[in-house]
């Protein structure tokens, strides 16, 4: 009695609290609602704990029956794909910039390159002379076989899936399908059951994979960083001669053009797309467990390495004789490796740009409607560079996750490869969105000289590196000692460090060389190295011209 008593009367002193109160009741929740002073004088702390207990049940039994209502209207589980509802930004907010990779590297292009090699595969059978059992195809049969590849659209690959539901086998799908779609032509439907002969789901798959990166890489990752590499050195060779403050460990040093240093990232750049371009993409064709066990067994007189190697490169892709039941992706590991490698530098560069941006250095061209912040109109965000390093992250996360799994695998194969190798689109995605990000930031800057020569007229102790050179050809003692003195810790003017010169025991010519030298004209072969920039890229890329 005592605690039905206190519980009404707490609960009418708090009743200002019926709104926010939350099913997922505690303790703590309850002293906030009956502080102490709340509590009559008569009731023991024991009964408090019980009212306590029996106020939490009864708002968790008054309020989730709401909760779960609400629930149910605000969340639909029909929910239906679209560029809003997709769990992963690439299909969604950024699908207009990393579409051309979906033809390739999204499930389509996986069930796409599947048939592409199970119809060569039968295709290279019909030419072999010691497969009675699969006799030369005439030309409209090899034109309708090309046509079931050429031809092959979303409707395919939704076929495809529907028999997978039946299948719960994503290659096994793919065979069925193109059992069907041949059945009934005259030559092919002799011979349907040669379009997987011998194979392991791996055969098809690896070359599948091979043949996404393959086209991926040269139809449209490298072109983008060739675009990257192209506008930098376009940068370097536009501000060739416009001198800019160095900052080592951001302190002002020896002056440079901003040109030359943006040269240095066209050349770092263009050294790993050669090696991104460079690295031999493999494939393997040797059955269940990579020594062509079945083949030999089916027909023991023919050289089954020989017909795989050929069948392999015929796909312009290159051979791996040496295998278990993968293609043991050392390949991709080293692919992998060399874009994330591209990316860091592509991070290096932006992160430079921010800075530069800070600085004044650039300006940024505004766009119409365009707002820089929600809250101070005044700002113009470096946002490109700034969107395109953190995608720069998110792919090499990815992509590093990549090179260091798949080249292990439990003896001759286990399946954890086959769930990540469907995330390799992920990080090229992320890549060559920061790709985009990064174009669209340079296609916005604008050099801003005034700040940059401010800077330098401001910076005069950065002679003294030139000077103490000098003094040391001609014997002045301690020339490094003499300029520390004058320079550290000092406010050092072009009237400060002309003076010094003066009363350098030196000879004339050297010293009026000094006299006319200023931070803006102390770059050295800065202006000619950016100027050279793509004739250095030319020879990387082992061009002449």
């Amino acid at each position: 009695m005592e605690v039905e008593a206190s519980f009404r009367v707490a609960s009418r002193i708090n009743c200002k609290a019926a709104p926010y109160r939350n099913p997922i009741c505690n303790y703590r929740t309850l002293n906030l609602r009956f502080p102490y002073h709340h509590r009559l004088p008569h009731l023991s702390n024991a009964s408090f704990y019980t009212l306590k207990s029996c106020y939490c049940k009864a708002i968790v039994k008054e309020s989730s029956t709401e909760v779960v209502e609400k629930g149910r209207k605000m969340y639909s589980h029909d929910i239906k794909l679209s560029s809003l509802t997709a769990l992963c930004p690439l299909d969604g907010r950024y699908w207009a910039k990393v579409k051309e990779l979906a033809l390739f590297m999204s499930e389509y292009g996986l069930i796409r390159f599947r048939v592409l090699v199970e119809v060569k595969w039968l295709l290279k059978l019909s030419q072999i002379p010691e497969i009675p059992e699969v006799p030369s195809f005439s030309k409209d049969t090899e034109a309708y076989l090309q046509g079931l590849i050429d031809g092959f659209s979303l409707d395919d690959a939704m076929e495809v899936k529907k028999i997978e539901k039946v299948t719960n086998h994503d290659v096994k799908a793919v065979e069925y399908f193109l059992k069907q779609k041949c059945q009934s032509h005259p030559e092919i439907g002799k011979v349907v059951e040669f379009f997987h002969f011998a194979c392991t789901s791996e055969d098809i798959n690896n070359l599948a994979h091979a043949l996404m990166l393959k086209e991926a890489l040269s139809m449209v990752m490298i072109p983008a960083m060739d675009e990257v590499i192209s506008a930098i050195s376009d940068m370097a060779m536009e501000n060739a001669h416009i001198p800019m403050l160095s900052r080592t460990h951001g302190q002002p040093a020896s002056p440079t053009t901003l040109g030359k240093e943006m040269a240095i990232f066209a050349f770092r750049l263009s050294r790993e797309r050669q090696d991104i371009s460079k690295v031999k993409i493999l494939g393997k064709f040797a059955g269940a467990v990579g020594n062509y066990n079945a083949h030999l067994v089916a027909y023991p007189d023919i050289n089954w390495p020989q017909v795989a190697e050929e069948f392999v490169t015929s796909l312009g892709i290159d051979f791996n004789p040496y295998v278990p039941q993968i293609e043991p992706h050392d390949y991709m590991a080293k692919l992998f490796h060399s874009i994330i490698q591209f990316n860091n530098i592509l991070v290096d560069f932006d992160r430079d740009i921010w800075g530069y941006i800070s600085l004044g250095y650039f300006k940024q061209i505004t766009k119409a409607g365009e707002i820089g912040s929600s809250t101070m109109p005044h700002k113009v965000n470096p946002i490109d560079f700034e969107n395109s390093e953190g995608n720069l992250g998110v792919a090499n996360g990815g992509l590093s996750h990549l090179s260091m799994k798949l080249p292990i695998s439990r003896w001759q194969r286990d399946l954890t490869d086959s769930t990540v190798l469907r995330n390799m689109g992920v990080g090229l995605a992320h890549s060559l969105l920061a790709y985009r990000n990064t174009l669209m930031g340079i296609g916005k800057l604008q050099i801003n000289e005034a700040s940059l020569s401010e800077d330098l007229n401001h910076t005069w102790e950065v002679l003294a590196e030139p000077i103490q050179t000098v003094m040391r050809r001609y014997g002045v003692p301690e020339p490094y000692e003499k300029l520390k003195e004058v320079t550290r810790g000092r406010v050092v003017t072009q009237e400060s460090m002309r003076e010094f010169i003066k009363n350098l025991d030196i000879p004339g010519d050297a010293k009026m060389m000094l006299l006319n030298l200023t931070p803006q004209t102390y770059v050295g072969a800065a202006a000619e190295l950016a100027k050279n920039i793509k004739t250095a890229i030319n020879l990387v890329n082992g061009l002449t011209a």
